[in-house]
């Protein structure tokens, strides 16, 4: 079930957070993530993942987004994913990216952390060359 991660898209897409996303917001939006740096790109992901927009990630957000995913892909996943698997990857996450172990990340820690890891640097430039 996609529902939930749509809404947490929805709301990263709708920049002035008027309850709709219009052409403009869509299109910035995909430009970001097409054409934009890498700090652009990095902060957009920020922004997707603190849902509240208090300018930090916590805890609780990132599993309402790891929730999410794991509900998108659905209970036929191969290796079949233990219950707590939502959870086992938000402490990772936080593992790497909260730099002063206080409970939340912060934009500069999720950058700095971001910027370290070759997986994700990589994954940056996974659509650069599409249109």
């Amino acid at each position: 079930d996609s529902t939930t991660y749509a809404h947490f898209l929805f709301n990263a897409f709708d920049t002035d957070h008027n309850g709709s996303v219009s052409f403009e917001d869509f299109v910035m939006g995909l430009s970001i993530l097409l054409r934009g740096t890498v700090q652009e790109k990095l902060n957009w992901a920020f922004n997707l993942y603190d849902i509240n927009k208090d300018g930090y990630i916590t805890k609780e957000e990132m599993l309402d987004i790891m929730k999410a995913i794991y509900d998108m892909m659905g209970k036929c996943t191969y290796p079949i994913l233990k219950e707590d698997a939502p959870r086992q990857h938000v402490e990772t996450f936080f593992q790497k990216m909260d730099k002063n172990k206080d409970g939340v990340v912060t934009i500069d820690e999720f950058i700095e952390s971001c910027q370290k890891d070759e997986n994700i640097m990589r994954s940056m430039q996974l659509f650069e060359n599409v249109i």
